[in-house]
């Protein structure tokens, strides 16, 4: 009988298609792995699924049954991809199933700053509109995404299914490209100084690599529209944290909403919770690709690499 373990399955939370898994073989399921644990739980397995716990040459080489190991991500780094194919083993990762989830995150990233809702729901909420005479209150301003010029760092599947939603709303849309691959006729390719001075609100959608660490800096930021806005729901490490809370503070741009971070989660004393004007910082714990759907989608694309590679149970196979 094939042998599957799921070293990290709190990290896709609760999803109907876990248990489709009972369907290829033995199906254990650990909510996190360890380190020291890592190679105990894989040795006697065919494959092993796994999201950010680490699969290494010592833990490879402890495995000598194999054959599969299914990254519940996008990202493989966390495996030693040479050593694993030096001994036979497949890696497969899962690709654009979060496209959804990511975009619609980021609008609502944007229209939470652009429409002040935490200002105004903490408004209602403590009773300051109850007390006023007139039907309406006008605060701080709300501001529109139509007219403005929306401007992508990253035009793979989720950032160019974040600039139709721009164009829905009646942006321009614009981009840049660390690698150059990402072209689109649709859409004006600027340079990365070009596209943040002459921005409303850049939305960051870019893989980490040698080419976007560090990408954007205090010198970037201090160039920006001071009315502008950034979104990150790509990778923490683009942009560099103590210099956008810093650009904040010191009013650069009017706004930022944040779903990653360099190093996760974070700690009380990063450059974000200690922010002095915290209203215009908006933070969420990395959960831009974790709507409900695609989490399914995920893990139904997870069981399908199992099925391709390594197949299914043939009769008889289960008793």
């Amino acid at each position: 009988m094939m042998k599957i373990v799921f070293l990290d399955a709190d990290t896709v939370g609760e999803t109907s298609r876990l248990s489709q898994f009972n369907n290829l073989g033995a199906f254990t399921v650990f909510p996190h792995t360890l380190p020291e644990e890592t190679a105990g739980r894989v040795k006697d397995c065919d494959v092993v699924i796994t999201n950010k716990v680490r699969i290494d040459r010592q833990v490879l080489d402890q495995a000598p049954g194999l054959k599969l190991i299914c990254v519940a991500a996008t990202g493989t780094n966390t495996i030693d991809k040479a050593y694993a194919q030096q001994k036979g083993i497949a890696v497969k990762n899962v690709e654009d199933y979060s496209t959804h989830s990511v975009a619609q995150h980021t609008f609502a990233l944007l229209l939470a700053l652009l429409n002040q809702v935490r200002y105004y729901d903490d408004y209602v909420r403590k009773g300051a509109y109850g007390r006023q005479p007139l039907f309406t209150h006008l605060g701080p301003p709300v501001r529109e995404i139509n007219g403005k010029r929306f401007a992508v760092i990253g035009l793979g599947s989720i950032g160019r299914q974040a600039a139709a939603i721009a164009e829905a709303f009646g942006a321009g849309v614009v981009y840049y490209s660390s690698s150059g691959k990402d072209r689109h006729d649709r859409y004006q390719r600027l340079d990365l100084d070009e596209l943040l001075t002459t921005a409303d609100i850049v939305s960051i959608h870019a893989p980490l690599h040698e080419k976007t660490e560090n990408l954007i800096t205090y010198r970037h930021l201090s160039t920006m529209k001071k009315s502008a806005m950034l979104i990150n729901t790509g990778r923490g490490g683009i942009v560099n944290e103590g210099d956008l809370a810093r650009a904040l503070d010191e009013d650069l741009i009017a706004g930022a909403g944040i779903d990653v971070f360099t190093e996760e989660p974070i700690g009380a004393e990063h450059p974000y919770m200690t922010l002095a004007k915290k209203e215009k910082l908006i933070l969420t714990p990395h959960i831009a690709w974790t709507s409900q759907e695609a989490r399914d989608r995920l893990m139904q694309q997870v069981y399908r690499h199992i099925e391709e590679e390594v197949g299914r149970p043939k009769t008889g196979d289960r008793s």
